[in-house]
């Protein structure tokens, strides 16, 4: 730097200083801020407007920074609030979401790590029921949002599973019952449908591939019960390998998102989702630390156009079990990439295992081939299973590959993967019997099929045996039972068919009880119902 320049940079150094000084001062001595004959000073290359004061330097860097007011306003109304209703059985603890906790933010623990408080909270929420206490009902909040005017919402597969009842709430208040069309696991994604008599606001996917890092992004949802909650942040990193899954891709972001937020929509400038918020890094208690992960936008679109379509996902699988290349690898193989051999080392997914009857072994892949490209496109270890999920089992792709210090090309017709079906909490599998009478409870039983869905009410979350018809002056009248109710459980063994039911009677009767306690479903939620045995038969 020339010695003009550098006495420049000083003097811009010292002007700073002295109008902050000089600010300090002023301050202290009559809050001269309010006066607008204090000049400011400029970066270089920065004009000020028109009499560059300290008010309009003010008003000129607030316009300079991002308003997000008119875009939330549009964007409020395709966001939702999902609430769950679910049962704790007494043999196991509260089911964790990926975000640490059940998506229901008011129960997080209020109290400080390693406290006593702290300790009765969380053996109070996870306690095992023991000396005979019943599971219990509970009720867990989520995010979601509508992609289709026609009530099609989004959200995570850990906010509605195991779910008995499933329910969204719009941002004026208006609730509906949902359906759950289909779900994935793997992705935690999940589709709802909801019956409404309007067109419901939408909003559309982005496409997150077009995201950088340090772009403004805005998080909607439901943290902690506060419905329609908006925070604001950057993309902090983006394929962010988190170990969470199979198919780790995830975007971080510094917004702030904490429990509840689970499902809900990270949203760019445009108003576009790019985002399915999904985990936090927590701190103590769970909250936020500005460490979150979105599903990228580009990733569950497949996904839920399959969950749509189907109710299910279906995956591409090679059958071999691989590892990313690590730079000792590729030096102890002599691996370089094909485009600048002997220069730059060589990156992609080398096969530790190959399945015996997949479809790998078929085309020819063996154990220490690298497979570096998949159509042309470049693959690792982290990359690989998110890329070959992308196609369809019965697909032909074609694999580049390294194998003992030469690049070849392999075709390969991609399998089923055998683990890749979620199936629907519902009538999948019918009964060969599907209607049952118990004489001696006096009920009418049915499986819950499609019809009767449509005839009570019921959601596709909805589980259980469904109480077709009660008998006058039966066991089943005498304790309130009606048409339309569901029983979920025996005991503590779950039922879904009026076999299952029956079975359970059959043990009761065995070990000589004199009733049997049912989990029963009505409109105002779930009681135990202790049953008599014996007394009046139904007349049909």
């Amino acid at each position: 730097m020339s010695s003009s320049l550098l006495s420049s940079s000083r003097m811009r150094v010292a002007r700073w200083l002295s109008c902050f000084v000089l600010s300090g001062i002023l301050g202290q001595s009559g809050g001269a801020w309010a006066q607008d004959d204090v000049p400011m000073p400029t970066l270089p290359g920065e004009e000020l407007p028109q009499g560059g004061s300290v008010t309009t330097r003010a008003a000129h860097e607030a316009a300079m920074m991002p308003g997000f007011a008119a875009l939330v306003e549009r964007l409020l109304p395709a966001v939702v609030n999902i609430s769950v209703s679910s049962v704790i059985h007494p043999d196991e603890q509260q089911p964790d979401g990926p975000d640490g906790s059940i998506p229901s933010g008011p129960q997080s623990s209020p109290f400080p790590p390693g406290s006593p408080l702290e300790k009765f909270f969380h053996d109070y929420l996870h306690r095992r029921h023991a000396d005979g206490h019943p599971a219990r009902q509970v009720q867990a909040l989520g995010s979601g949002f509508i992609i289709d005017p026609s009530g099609v919402v989004v959200t995570n597969n850990h906010v509605i599973d195991n779910a008995q009842q499933v329910s969204v709430t719009l941002s004026d208040g208006t609730e509906y019952p949902a359906r759950i069309v289909g779900r994935d696991s793997k992705e935690d994604l999940a589709v709802l449908q909801v019956k409404a008599d309007r067109p419901l606001p939408s909003v559309p996917l982005g496409h997150s591939d077009d995201a950088r890092i340090g772009d403004w992004v805005l998080a909607i949802g439901n943290p902690f019960g506060l419905s329609g909650t908006v925070t604001a942040g950057i993309i902090s990193s983006r394929k962010r390998n988190v170990d969470h899954g199979l198919y780790d891709d995830f975007i971080q972001t510094d917004a702030a998102i904490n429990h509840g937020n689970s499902g809900g929509p990270l949203f760019n400038l445009k108003g576009e989702v790019i985002g399915i918020n999904t985990l936090i890094y927590g701190g103590s208690g769970g909250d936020s630390i500005g460490i979150g992960f979105a599903i990228p936008s580009d990733d569950a679109r497949g996904i839920i156009n399959q969950l749509r379509q189907t109710g299910h996902v279906r995956r591409g699988w090679l059958g071999v079990r691989y590892q990313d290349v690590t730079r000792n690898m590729a030096e102890d193989l002599d691996f370089w990439k094909a485009d600048v051999p002997g220069k730059e080392r060589g990156t992609g997914a080398i096969v530790a295992e190959v399945s015996k009857d997949g479809p790998a072994r078929k085309a020819g892949l063996q154990v220490g081939d690298i497979l570096t490209a998949l159509n042309g496109q470049p693959v690792t270890g982290q990359t690989l299973p998110r890329l070959v999920a992308g196609y369809q089992p019965g697909e032909t792709v074609h694999f580049t590959l390294w194998r003992r210090g030469s690049y070849q090309t392999l075709d390969l017709t991609l399998g089923r993967n055998p683990d890749e079906k979620d199936l629907l909490p519902s009538d999948t599998h019918p009964p060969e019997h599907p209607v049952k009478t118990l004489k001696e409870l006096g009920v009418k039983l049915g499986v819950v099929d499609e019809a009767a869905r449509t005839q009570y009410g019921l959601t596709d979350s909805q589980r259980g045996v469904l109480v077709m018809r009660v008998y006058e002056g039966s066991p089943a009248a005498s304790r309130g039972l009606t048409e339309g109710n569901l029983v979920l459980q025996v005991g503590q063994q779950e039922v879904n068919t009026p076999e299952a039911l029956q079975a359970a009677l059959d043990r009761a009767r065995e070990l000589k009880r004199t009733d049997i306690l049912l989990l029963v479903q009505d409109g105002e939620g779930l009681r135990w119902v202790a049953v008599p045995l014996g007394g009046q038969q139904p007349q049909p």
